[in-house]
């Protein structure tokens, strides 16, 4: 099956069609020889975007690109793309129906209420929500937007490497030699590979319970996988068929941790940084703390921090945040 992996040039426009509705986030460098790593660290704070998460880069270019349809728009979420869709609907005057699984995230249900989205929670897993989903797209008139698989979608999520890329520049005008992200459906990750092609690398992480780009590697084909453990809200969706042809043409790496590992790593970021992200927003941190993906000595590499919708930090233990 063909697919089309946004160009370029589809990206740099979808740049500027996003640019008046969606947050330019800022990035900060750390040495991580403090760390145990031989590599200057460079964080893309994407936490900081309009509803918390990059996933608003892809929904508002399909919104202000594509036809809508009178009756709104339908999305499948566990959270974050449904935070993107009802953002987009609300910033240009549509409706908004966005089905999440009961397991989703209280704190990402809660601002899907306030952003105006009529919220049906249907099932316990993802696909359970996009099945509902299609099933009232069958008797209503509206327009669909899936979370990563198509490429208007993920051209807006690869603005987020593009402004990345820009913005990590060293004083002594050397670059990023590595950009490490998230892995759920793969747009973020795809995006990455489709704007950075070979000028550097992109690595992929994810965790053992939601690992579905690393198993459809070494399948050589993507390949659905169990999902659990504390990313599956947020990591849990298997690879998409356009973020897969990007991240293969690419040679796209990857690198998996546990849920173990990814909690520590997000604890270690509240005390370097106080920044709070969700568990599997951590995981690119947690490869380069364990070691799992190690850099070539001196090297600048990028850390894309892409979602911070986690219960208020106030509830969390503090034997977390301290």
């Amino acid at each position: 099956m063909s697919v089309h992996v946004p160009t370029a040039a589809e990206i740099v426009a979808a740049a500027a069609a996003i640019k008046p509705h969606v947050r330019h986030t800022p990035v900060i460098e750390i040495p991580g020889d403090t760390l145990g790593i031989d590599a200057t660290l460079v964080f893309k704070l994407e936490y900081l975007q309009v509803t918390g998460a990059f996933k608003a880069r892809g929904a508002v270019h399909y919104v202000a690109t594509q036809p809508i349809s009178p009756s709104g728009i339908v999305a499948a979420s566990g959270g974050n793309h449904g935070a993107a869709v009802a953002y987009a609907a609300q910033r240009f005057g549509h409706e908004a129906h966005i089905f999440v699984p009961t397991t989703a995230n209280p704190a990402k249900v809660e601002r899907l209420v306030h952003l105006g989205a009529h919220v049906h929670r249907v099932g316990t897993t993802y696909p359970e929500a996009r099945e509902a989903s299609y099933v009232y797209l069958s008797e209503h008139e509206a327009t669909t937007i899936e979370a990563f698989d198509d490429p208007v979608v993920m051209a807006g999520a690869a603005t987020v490497a593009r402004e990345f890329e820009a913005d990590a520049v060293g004083e002594d005008g050397r670059g990023l030699d590595a950009m490490l992200c998230a892995v759920g459906g793969g747009g973020l990750a795809g995006g990455a590979t489709a704007w950075c092609g070979d000028r550097m690398r992109i690595v992929g992480c994810e965790t053992v319970g939601t690992a579905s780009f690393a198993a459809s590697l070494e399948a050589g084909t993507p390949t659905p996988v169990p999902i659990s453990g504390v990313a599956a809200d947020h990591l849990g969706a298997q690879i998409g068929l356009v973020p897969w042809a990007a991240l293969t043409a690419a040679g796209t790496e990857s690198a998996v941790v546990t849920d173990e590992e990814v909690l520590e790593a997000q604890a270690r970021l509240w005390r370097l940084l106080r920044v709070m992200v969700e568990p599997g927003v951590a995981a690119p941190f947690a490869a380069l703390l364990t070691r799992r993906w190690v850099p070539e000595p001196g090297a600048r590499i990028g850390v894309v921090l892409c979602g911070a919708n986690v219960v208020n930090p106030a509830v969390v233990p503090a034997t977390t945040l301290v």
